[in-house]
């Protein structure tokens, strides 16, 4: 049975990175076993932290399974390759930076949410870890990818949410835009998200251009 855990992930972060409409987040290299790891390599390096090939390999099945769900055609394999590296790169980035602001996620919190995303797919935690485990995952795994969304959304809560206003002038031009169907909140919510998104695009390139990144993908090394 595939569950459809793309839908209840993505609710976590609105404003997240996108790959073909999901966020992805995990980070597999402590999953890794140890024969795995012996052969691994470094495919970049974001300021002193490696990015290793097994995440990568890992990053790209769940890319390849979520894009597969939805009904979409893969990308060129190159392509596909080199995006699921960069969002990497990118969350590796903020990652970072929320480590060094001393953000954390409460395990009573990440317990609650783990509950909620079950309960949104209509299954118990055990029918969810069983679901997950009949799509390769396994409930460590998923746990820690729920765990960095979090983690990310709170960063760019801090980041972005609070410098982000709206005035009653562009929620009158919204309104007008949309013919008047949409009611005053609505129009609201809608122009405070457009903007925090731009807002948070905008802050992580500036970011993901300040940091240290080599990108060893198609070098060889």
């Amino acid at each position: 049975m595939r569950t459809p855990r793309n839908a209840a992930l993505g609710a976590l972060l609105a404003a997240a990175i996108w790959l073909g409409g999901v966020p992805l987040a995990a980070q597999a290299q402590d999953f890794q076993p140890v024969q795995r790891q012996s052969l691994d390599r470094i495919v970049a390096v974001v300021n002193q932290q490696a990015i290793m090939h097994s995440q990568l390999e890992e990053r790209l099945a769940q890319a390849r399974s979520q894009i597969a769900a939805q009904g979409q055609g893969l990308p060129p394999e190159a392509m596909l390759r080199e995006h699921v590296l960069e969002q990497i790169i990118l969350e590796e980035v903020q990652l970072q930076l929320a480590e060094n602001a001393g953000l954390r996620v409460d395990d009573t919190e990440l317990n609650r949410q783990m509950r909620a995303i079950a309960e949104s797919n209509g299954m118990s935690l055990d029918q969810f870890a069983d679901a997950l485990e009949a799509d390769g995952l396994t409930m460590a795994a998923v746990r820690e990818e729920v765990r960095r969304e979090m983690l990310l959304h709170e960063l760019h809560q801090r980041q972005v949410g609070s410098r982000v206003n709206v005035s009653e002038r562009e929620v009158e031009r919204f309104i007008e835009q949309q013919g008047g169907t949409v009611s005053r909140e609505q129009a609201r919510q809608m122009v405070f998200q457009r903007k925090a998104n731009e807002a948070l695009d905008a802050w992580i390139q500036e970011v993901r251009a300040e940091a240290f990144v080599d990108n060893r993908l198609n070098s060889g090394r």
